[in-house]
């Protein structure tokens, strides 16, 4: 059986390449997508992709993987300093979860610095553009005994 991953992609990702470049870079979403199914592929992995600006949508793909993924990758937005709902739904996930942010939260602004989310299920990759789309996606794997 392959192996089955889930990307979320929380608020305002679906604007990357227009907002704010010189703090995400210019890449899209489609961008990144595109990145992570052709490194998907390499691996044999089934990759499930999805964004959305809703907390309550990313609720209920977070809740569909817990069925289904082995894995699951989140950006969460500005949600990862704001959503109980979410912690709450990725404490519930049996498998490894990697959070990350493409810009490096450590070095913003002081309410980015805080993060609701489970720590002791989850790593976190701050500040990878791009460039980090195979690093995320590698520890995930890794962590899957899969690479």
């Amino acid at each position: 059986m392959s192996t089955i991953i889930t990307v979320l992609n929380g608020l305002n990702l679906n604007f990357l390449g227009k907002r704010e470049p010189e703090i995400y870079g210019n890449a899209t979403l489609k961008d990144i997508e595109r990145s992570c199914k052709d490194r998907a592929v390499e691996f044999g992995i089934t990759l499930h992709f999805y964004q959305s600006n809703c907390e309550g949508q990313l609720v209920y793909w977070i809740q569909t993987a817990i069925e289904v993924s082995d894995g699951l990758i989140i950006n969460p937005g500005a949600y990862g300093h704001t959503s109980f709902a979410i912690f709450d739904a990725l404490k519930m996930f049996p498998g490894p979860i990697v959070k990350v942010h493409l810009s490096n939260i450590y070095q913003r602004e002081s309410f980015r610095h805080h993060s609701y989310f489970p720590r002791q299920q989850m790593r976190l990759l701050s500040g990878v553009f791009v460039r980090g789309i195979g690093l995320h996606l590698n520890i995930l794997l890794s962590s899957l005994n899969v690479v």
